[in-house]
């Protein structure tokens, strides 16, 4: 079965895979009762910490403003100690508005039994909110 860190690693990468094909009930479900989502900056309506209820409706949000419906996230580096996976990613979605949203990130998910029970999204702020919030 491997480590725990190994495990969790996995967990996070199934979250990702999850997360990349925009079905918000199986993101959802994928995350514990008492999940947090914090984004990093001052973003109108996507930074600060959001609980299970609030992401959920701010992916639906999101969902709605893409050509697939979903931002897709790839992977690219991992570290993990404990239950804390820390993950370098880069996201990557088509906006109706005409815009593409390619980001990178550092994430640090916290893993219990098995889900995704807190995330901490670091990105760069800038390309976000011209990307989604700029008129």
């Amino acid at each position: 079965m491997g480590t725990l860190e190994e495990q969790n690693k996995q967990t996070v990468t199934e979250f990702m895979t999850t997360f990349s094909g925009g079905d918000v009930d199986k993101i959802l479900g994928s995350m514990t009762d008492d999940a947090t989502w914090w984004v990093a900056g001052s973003i109108p309506g996507i930074s600060g910490t959001k609980d299970k209820a609030g992401f959920g409706e701010m992916l639906g949000g999101i969902a709605e403003n893409t050509t697939t419906g979903a931002i897709r996230l790839t992977p690219l580096a991992f570290t993990a100690e404990g239950e804390r996976v820390a993950v370098e990613t880069e996201s990557y979605a088509e906006l109706k508005n005409g815009r593409v949203y390619n980001n990178l990130y550092h994430f640090v998910f916290t893993v219990r039994d098995g889900k995704i029970s807190s995330v901490k999204e670091f990105l760069d702020t800038e390309h976000t909110t011209a990307v989604f919030v700029a008129p």
